[in-house]
């Protein structure tokens, strides 16, 4: 994990375009927001790391959900600073499947997307690893809707948010915190 300290931590705004956002993908790909074309939002979920047992509970539900965002054109990834290696490990054991996993992402895109930064203050922990953060980008790269967290709990829940989108969709909801 780069661990830079030169991008400003910044709020995003809803219904404003997202940051560029590129990252390796567990099967050493590049994945880039910018190519995605998912019939309603990109679903972007970054995570603290495999050494995070509530990131664990969490990416198991959404991966158990997956199918049901996908019904609602919804795509999904899941995203942390975690070397390659430590990603796999944890989507191993964790039972992640279907689920695209972004790695090695650096401290200055987690601040670049509005993430709080903690440093590490366990033996497991990296010296600095992002917070959670849960974005719905529309396919035109805006800013739909963003949860950011301070800490790894109180995250909004996988099937809460999957009953809003089913909601908002058929309702042409509208961008909600503009101003």
């Amino acid at each position: 994990m780069m661990m830079t300290n030169t991008t400003k931590t910044t709020k995003l705004l809803t219904g404003t375009q997202v940051p560029e956002l590129a990252v390796k993908t567990l099967d050493g790909q590049l994945w880039k927001l910018s190519e995605q074309q998912p019939q309603n939002f990109t679903l972007i979920i970054f995570y603290r790391g495999w050494f995070c047992p509530i990131c664990h509970n969490y990416l198991a539900e959404l991966e158990r959900l997956l199918d049901d965002f996908t019904k609602l054109g919804v795509e999904a990834i899941a995203i942390s600073g975690d070397s390659q290696a430590d990603a796999q490990k944890s989507i191993t054991e964790w039972g992640i499947k279907n689920l695209t996993v972004g790695c090695e992402a650096s401290i200055d895109l987690f601040r670049s997307w509005g993430l709080y930064i903690s440093k590490g203050a366990f033996e497991k922990e990296p010296p600095l690893f992002c917070e959670p953060g849960f974005f719905l980008v529309k396919p035109d790269g805006t800013l739909f809707y963003a949860a950011v967290n301070s800490a790894p709990f109180g995250r909004p829940p996988i099937s809460d948010m999957l009953s809003a989108i089913d909601f908002v969709l058929p309702r042409n909801y509208p961008v909600r915190g503009t101003d």
